[in-house]
């Protein structure tokens, strides 16, 4: 007897949506799970930092840290890369094994960008953090959500609670989207998704992106 093909398709992918706070990641990760859930592909969303319960704990750490210590920003550094590893050993890799999609809002690219970019640390320290926590693994697809700081700015202001990164001053996250643009440069399988625009609009194009991409694989 034949067996019967695997609804999952060839092999499990790893789908990373990525952008700077007030983007719209949360919102494209949803519509991205409707969209595999439609069809019949096993997927889970997971975030950075968190999705494990010590990776919760350090994104505790890291969103409300001690305000009578300051938080150095190697430690922060160190810290995100710390629960990545969690999650990577732990999350992603055991569910790519048993052939679930995994879709993470975020991964290693905020690093550089954050880091390197809005923090103006080393890439090199980032680099050797990477070669030696995230090693090969690396996204089948980036979406990056592309907006203008100061109007993702506007929209987190809304929050009713701002954390330790977003309440950085505009400089910092136009330092951050910048070297954001500068890596994905040098990425070739990425979705770029000009979130600027109205939010039906913005999830639209997401939807119509995504549903030609995925068709490759079905």
């Amino acid at each position: 007897m034949h067996e019967m093909k695997n609804k999952n398709h060839k092999k499990s992918k790893f789908i990373v949506v990525e952008g700077i706070d007030g983007s719209g990641k949360t919102n494209a990760c949803q519509i991205i799970k409707h969209k595999l859930d439609k069809n019949q592909i096993k997927n889970i969303i997971v975030r950075e930092p968190g999705s494990t319960p010590l990776s919760e704990k350090i994104r505790k750490i890291i969103k409300n840290h001690c305000p009578y210590e300051t938080l150095h920003q190697k430690t922060l550094l160190l810290l995100i890369y710390a629960a990545r590893m969690q999650l990577i050993k732990n999350k992603i890799q055991p569910s790519l094994k048993k052939n679930i999609w995994v879709i993470a809002d975020r991964h290693d690219l905020s690093s550089l960008a954050y880091q390197g970019g809005g923090f103006k640390i080393n890439k090199k320290h980032i680099f050797f953090l990477k070669k030696m926590i995230v090693g090969k693994l690396t996204p089948d697809l980036t979406i990056y959500l592309d907006i203008q700081p100061k109007k993702a700015l506007h929209r987190i202001l809304f929050r009713n609670q701002l954390d330790f990164i977003e309440k950085k001053n505009l400089e910092f996250f136009i330092r951050t989207r910048n070297m954001y643009l500068k890596m994905l440069s040098k990425i070739n399988k990425k979705i770029f998704i000009n979130a600027n625009l109205k939010i039906n609009i913005v999830h639209h194009d997401i939807i119509n992106q995504f549903t030609e991409w995925l068709k490759k694989y079905k």
